[in-house]
């Protein structure tokens, strides 16, 4: 498991333990990306031989913090976790099971396909969430109901087989498109969702809305012959022109 956490104090004891009871769990690494809380104290409390703990210097963003855990984790199957408690580690039988029975090489956990009950937050992010899906459906020509979701599940050879490039939100529409474009075999297993309110913590925001949509074209097999600008990203060009 590989799990980004950024100031979740009040949830990382709870979703570690909840790891750790699962029997697919050999390994878990945990990524602090410079929480200014305790969280990496509570991890670090922890008296598992299994979790690790990997602190980053600075913010750098969910991205960069996958990118690490990536590099470090050490078993066949990697799947990521949340530090939230937005996704069960419950349904972890579910996502293994394409790839036990080596039928897959990637499982993406839908929330928006069946799966267990899943909790009505806001109306627009679903609205965002379905465009964004289909606009990267577009692209990489696959049939995904939720490409935004955390809970992905990977052969190890997947992750190792390319270059992942974003610090941010926009880790999610990179992986699928470089999922798709080397042809690794991808399945769709439906999940439960506790989804959070801002209040209560979610990060994300309408600017990783519009990178998402950026990230999307730029990983796309078209990126380089539209000439996407990496100098100027588009989520920086809208900010200057509503500033």
């Amino acid at each position: 498991m590989v799990i980004p956490a950024y100031n979740e104090q009040a949830t990382i004891h709870e979703i570690l333990d909840r790891v750790l009871a699962s029997p697919f769990t050999a390994e878990v690494v945990v990524v602090d990306d410079a929480s200014t809380d305790s969280t990496a104290e509570i991890v670090r409390s922890i008296r598992d031989k299994r979790v690790r703990l990997l602190e980053q210097p600075t913010n750098q963003g969910k991205g960069a913090a996958l990118r690490r855990g990536f590099a470090e984790a050490t078993q066949p199957y990697v799947i990521v976790q949340d530090a939230d408690l937005e996704y069960d580690p419950a349904d972890y039988p579910r996502m293994m099971e394409p790839l036990l029975q080596g039928t897959a090489d990637v499982v993406f956990g839908s929330r928006f396909s069946g799966g267990d009950s899943r909790r009505v937050v806001y109306y627009w992010h679903s609205v965002g969430n379905h465009l964004l899906t289909t606009l990267s459906n577009i692209f990489t020509n696959i049939n995904l109901t939720d490409m935004e979701t955390c809970y992905k599940a990977f052969r190890r050879e997947v992750l190792t087989s390319f270059v992942l490039e974003e610090n941010r939100f926009g880790i999610e529409p990179e992986i699928t498109a470089k999922v798709a474009q080397g042809g690794w075999r991808i399945y769709e297993v439906g999940i439960g969702y506790d989804g959070r309110t801002y209040a209560e913590g979610k990060k994300i925001g309408w600017r990783d809305g519009v990178r998402a949509i950026y990230c999307i074209v730029l990983y796309s097999k078209w990126g380089s012959t539209l000439q996407v600008r990496k100098a100027e990203p588009l989520v920086d060009w809208v900010t200057k022109k509503r500033a």
